[in-house]
């Protein structure tokens, strides 16, 4: 049992894994910040054209 603990504690697989996702979190998360304008713009140009498409349609099926 002591022999698996410590081989459990040696393994490193698990851990370049963890480094990877977090490295990946913190990328993510300065495109984000440095991106927040840009990102802004996308989502309101859509919200605006699905608010307007959807104003259009009344909500009366056709057929």
């Amino acid at each position: 049992m002591n022999a698996q603990m410590r081989r459990f504690f040696r393994e490193e697989d698990g851990v370049t894994a963890l480094e990877y996702g977090l490295l990946a979190a913190v990328v993510a998360g300065l495109i984000i910040f440095f991106a927040r304008d840009g990102l802004r713009t996308v989502f309101q140009t859509v919200l605006d054209k699905l608010t307007a498409l959807v104003g259009e349609g009344g909500g009366t099926p056709t057929g």
